[in-house]
């Protein structure tokens, strides 16, 4: 199992509107990382930027040591994974998940490959339904299976489970704890849920005022009182 790639923001710029962006930052290669921050901080902009959705003003982004900034999204060698899923209504779990196959590399074994992945997301036998016949977690599900026969080396997951309750949305992160086990790929998740994000996540970065304000172990992060805004923000998820 190969480990994934470092992804590194190199004093990357980005100017939403009034309020500029500032992110110098690594995300470490073959481990997950919760990205944690109070609403409007950037989080999302990094995953975005990451992705290759939105340009920086300047700055570069690395992705195992290459200058992808210029790069398309289709181009850079990740996957993103939505609150909303990004499912086509009209097209079956099959075809939804067929989207993600790069139609070159898996020529004549495709629908094999797809339904290998709906079976390790514990959907066997969902294959000809359409979205609306799927709870929530069942959508998300269908997306991971469309990471799994994307087969790139990242992921990126910004408030995927966000909509679903604690006993689901808990869940569906062990699953992806076992797929990162599983495929050694490096994963960012944006989330707003910093308790939940310590049982699986291998590191933190916490973002502040549009800018990393620190970074570290998963270990005892939440309580580290030299991050400047960090118990600040602690003590708004305690209210």
């Amino acid at each position: 199992m190969t480990a994934g790639p470092d992804i590194a923001l190199e004093k990357v710029q980005f100017d939403y509107g009034s309020a500029p962006m500032l992110f110098d930052v690594t995300f470490s290669g073959g481990v997950t990382t919760a990205i944690i921050g109070p609403s409007g901080s950037g989080k999302s902009t990094i995953l975005n930027l990451i992705a290759g959705f939105e340009i920086p003003d300047s700055g570069r982004i690395l992705i195992d040591r290459e200058d992808v900034t210029s790069l398309s999204p289709a181009e850079r060698p990740v996957t993103m994974v939505f609150q909303d899923n990004n499912l086509f209504a009209h097209l079956s779990v099959r075809r939804n998940v067929s989207i993600g196959l790069d139609r070159k590399t898996h020529r004549g074994a495709g629908e094999n490959i797809v339904d290998d992945a709906l079976e390790r997301v514990g959907l066997a036998g969902y294959a000809d339904r359409k979205p609306g016949m799927l709870s929530g977690g069942e959508r998300q599900r269908v997306a991971l299976a469309r990471v799994l026969v994307r087969q790139r080396p990242a992921l990126l997951l910004d408030e995927p489970f966000a909509a679903l309750g604690p006993g689901l949305r808990s869940d569906m992160l062990a699953l992806i704890r076992a797929l990162q086990q599983e495929t050694g790929m490096t994963v960012a998740v944006v989330t707003h849920q910093p308790d939940e994000a310590e049982q699986f996540a291998d590191e933190f970065v916490f973002v502040d005022q549009r800018r990393i304000a620190g970074q570290g172990s998963a270990t005892g992060f939440s309580g580290r009182q030299d991050i400047p805004g960090l118990q600040a923000y602690m003590g708004e998820k305690d209210r």
